[in-house]
Parts: structure tokens; sequence; C-alpha cells
């Protein structure tokens, strides 16, 4: 539900959601977009509200592109950054999925619907740079949301549906920092769309030809 997309620290709508959602029994299938009014809130009133939204099973999905673009643009400085509290709400049990939100409209002209882009925003937004938080963003954009969405078949183990895209990456975080090319996209195991892997070549002295992406030695 979108839910909260304001600078107001006063705003109660993620509280009244996480209420509602245990009253009607509504536990882990629920789930607030947006909540940039947490960037904003009361420190002490934040250390209740993230244990309200756990137990009530409340999912978020932070929009790094487009919170930082709308959110504290009416502020002098300090500005604030606008997107809700990641590394809080995961260090709470809460599942955190990032999306991408505009695309191309009035809000927002410069999407591209590049989810790589989308997390390397999130974790500079978020200071998550550690290991453990550059994997965790690439998670938000992967198994996370795919979780909370309760999609069947969603993964790499046999049996699974196979919808994946295949990245010119040895792991996750060299993904995130070479936006790595995508060089297959396929639903239930067939190829949809095909990219050729990126290739840099070099004329230096004895050093390699190419640059192999996917080397990390």
């Amino acid at each position: 539900m979108h839910c909260d997309e304001s600078d107001d620290p006063l705003s109660r709508h993620v509280e009244t959601l996480a209420f509602h959602a245990q009253c009607l029994g509504l536990q882990g299938r629920v789930t607030g977009s947006h909540l940039t009014s947490m960037h904003s809130m009361d420190n002490y009133y934040v250390s209740k509200l993230l244990p309200l939204m756990a137990e009530a099973g409340v999912a978020a999905v932070a929009n790094p592109l487009i919170n930082i673009t709308l959110q504290g643009r009416h502020d002098t400085y300090p500005k604030r950054r606008g997107m809700t509290r990641v590394p809080e709400l995961l260090a709470a049990g809460i599942p955190v999925a990032f999306g991408h939100d505009c695309v191309m409209d009035p809000w927002y002209s410069l999407g591209s619907g590049d989810m790589l882009e989308v997390a390397a925003m999130g974790l500079h937004v978020a200071q998550m740079t550690s290991q453990d938080g550059m994997r965790a963003c690439f998670a938000a954009v992967t198994a996370t949301p795919a979780r909370i969405l309760g999609l069947d078949g969603y993964g790499l183990e046999p049996g699974c549906r196979a919808d994946l895209v295949l990245l010119q990456a040895g792991d996750p975080i060299e993904a995130l920092r070479l936006r790595a090319t995508r060089l297959l996209v396929l639903r239930a195991g067939r190829i949809v769309a095909r990219s050729p892997a990126a290739v840099a070549t070099l004329n230096l002295p004895g050093r390699p030809s190419c640059v192999d992406f996917c080397n990390r030695t």
C-alpha cells in the first residue's frame, strides 16, 4: 500500500496500517511502499513503531530514485535524504525491498527500469556500503521482493520456474559495482532477451588484450 510518502514527522499512516493488519489477521500479507515520513520522525517514536510493524508482519518497499528526488525538496540545508530507514527496518527483522516507482512520468523522466541502478542508489543513500549491506541491497531487488510477493517457484533450486536474469558478474557486489550486462533474460526457462557480453579491449604492452568482467583474479 502506498503509505506515508511525505516529509511530515507527525504522519501516522504506517502505524495505522500495522494496527489494522493485526486486527484483520493479515500478518505477513501487507506491505507499505515509500514510508518516507520515517526519515523525519522522532527517534523515540520510531523505536516503538518498528516493533509494531515487525509484530504485524508488515513489509516495506523503499523507492530510492524517486524518494531522494521528491522528498526534502523544500528543505534548505541541511537537506533530508528522503528515503525511509532501511538499515533500521532490516535490523528489526522487517523485510525491505527496493522499487523503481516512477519510470517516465511528470515526477521522474529519467527512469530505465534498471533494478541494479535502483539497488546501487539505495545502498548509497542508506550508507549500506559494507559487504553485508551491499548484499542486502542486491537481495532487495531479487529474493526479498519475491518473498514479499509470495512468488512460488522463485530461485535457482531444482524445480523452480527458471524466471531469471543472467548477469555478467562474478558475484552480487560486482554486479552492483559494474551495473553488470544482462546477458540473458529467461521466462519459464525460455530465453526472451539477450545482450552481448561487455568486452573492453586494451592496447598496453605487457597487459592482457581484453578485460574479463567475470574474472576477479
